[in-house]
């Protein structure tokens, strides 16, 4: 089975050692998902996979242990989505000073679907910590984040490491997490809390004109 080896960070052919069937449940999804046990052929190392079959067959394998595969929710806006894609594939191929660049372009993909009046990151970033899109701590990572994008983007001695790119990633992935899918998950979880409460009021006050008379 092809999958990406975390240890040895390339694409192997990994043994299957012991793989077990679970059904989804028929009433919403009438398919398979595949949990199965690999060995590295390379590293001997042990590796978690999971597939969905897909018009009986499975789909390509996703590494569910060690270090599981991210994927980026689709309420992160194309603009943002891509550079983040593309940080990640970035850091995948040891380019650590374009993983950290893709990560600013990302960055600065937040300020533009917020349409920030300032051309320029730094602006963008204050306009947004004032708005109130993003918090003190959120703000003071993405400081760091534009600190590291120019030293990706520029010619200098400097360079980024392994650890700071996938640090870098990291802060970029939860940023964008924060904006664009909890913010919103909570605005629905609220408005469900509101409905909710609307209804024992409206059901309180129904009972009470009864009880009058």
């Amino acid at each position: 089975m092809i999958i990406e080896c975390s240890y040895c960070e390339a694409r192997v052919d990994a043994k299957i050692i012991a793989q077990n069937i679970d059904r989804y449940d028929p009433e919403f999804d009438p398919g398979k998902f595949r949990v199965v046990l690999l060995e590295c052929p390379t590293c001997q190392n042990s590796l978690v996979a999971g597939q969905v079959e897909e018009g009986g067959e499975w789909d390509a394998p996703t590494r569910l242990w060690p270090s599981p595969e991210k994927y980026l929710s689709y309420d992160i806006p194309e603009i943002v989505r891509t550079s983040l894609e593309e940080a990640k594939l970035c850091f995948k191929a040891r380019a650590y000073a374009a993983c950290a660049v893709m990560c600013g372009r990302s960055l600065e993909g937040i300020s533009r679907h917020h349409s920030t009046k300032s051309q320029y990151l730094a602006g963008g970033l204050k306009e947004l910590q004032e708005r109130g899109i993003i918090d003190g701590r959120l703000f003071e990572w993405a400081e760091e984040l534009k600190k590291s994008r120019n030293i990706g983007a520029h010619a200098t001695g400097e360079k980024v490491s392994k650890q700071d790119a996938r640090d870098l990633l990291d802060f970029t992935n939860a940023i964008c997490e924060y904006i664009f899918v909890l913010t919103e998950q909570f605005q629905k979880f609220m408005e469900r809390r509101t409905a909710q409460l609307d209804k024992k009021l409206t059901a309180a006050s129904i009972k009470r004109s009864f009880d009058v008379s």
